[in-house]
Formats: structure tokens, C-alpha cells, sequence
């Protein structure tokens, strides 16, 4: 014999559906921001040490405006390169994300930058430097 439904089962129900879809899409989105730096051209990316950072362009001090940084070694035969970085505490509204390429003597080899919108894939193209 079968039970009628009764106020409690459909008001727990509703409840388990309101809070699976309250939590669905924060369990969706990844916790970091993830992204690929490629070389200009299509080229391989060049040898050496590779910094990729998030910059908060709201900060006026130069020390403090990175929020976030990963350091990633190059050895010269890729074309891209994958990253990821944890996102700040606060999210400003005018970050951007920047990599420096340089040899192991310490010299720049290529800079590139773009800016960081939550949601759309991040695609920082780096370019030669000249001095």
C-alpha cells in the first residue's frame, strides 16, 4: 500500500532542490584561473624562466600590486604553456594578468599582458623585447 504525500516530504523536497541548485553552480566553478601564454607568431615559446602574474591595477603602489604569482620553467620546445593562479580575496574589477620570459642571466626575453575577465578564458600572447 502506498503512503500519500504529505506537506513535510514535498517542503524537504523543494528544500534539497533549492539548496542542489544554490550549490551547483559554486561546485562548477574551478577555484583558480587558469590559462595557456603562447609566443608570438605561433612560435615556440624560448628557453628560460617564466613568470606569470595577476596584477591589481587599483593598487597605486608598484610592490603590492601583485596579487598572485606562479613561476614556470620553459625548456624552449613548447608552443603553449598552461598556467594557474589562485584568485585575490577581493576581486577588483581592473586586474590583468602578465608574463616576463627571461634567460637565466636575468635578461628580459618577452613580456605580454591582457586583462582578466572572470568567466572567458585568459590567452596571454608573449612579445620580444627590445632594448
Amino acid at each position: 500500500m502506498r503512503r500519500p504525500t504529505d506537506r513535510r516530504t514535498i517542503l524537504m523536497t523543494a528544500g534539497a532542490a533549492v539548496v542542489a541548485a544554490a550549490a551547483g553552480p559554486a561546485a562548477a566553478q574551478s577555484a583558480d584561473i587558469r590559462g595557456a601564454v603562447t609566443f608570438e607568431g605561433g612560435a615556440v615559446i624560448p628557453e628560460g624562466d617564466l613568470e606569470i602574474y595577476l596584477e591589481d591595477l587599483a593598487i597605486e603602489d608598484g610592490a603590492q600590486r601583485r596579487v598572485a604569482k606562479t613561476p614556470v620553467k620553459s625548456d624552449g620546445k613548447a608552443k603553449a604553456i598552461e598556467f594557474a593562479l589562485s584568485p585575490p580575496a577581493s576581486s577588483s574589477p581592473r586586474l590583468q594578468i602578465v608574463a616576463r620570459l627571461e634567460r637565466a642571466d636575468g635578461w628580459l626575453v618577452a613580456r605580454g599582458s591582457t586583462r582578466f575577465e572572470a568567466g572567458s578564458p585568459v590567452s596571454v600572447t608573449l612579445h620580444v623585447v627590445m632594448y
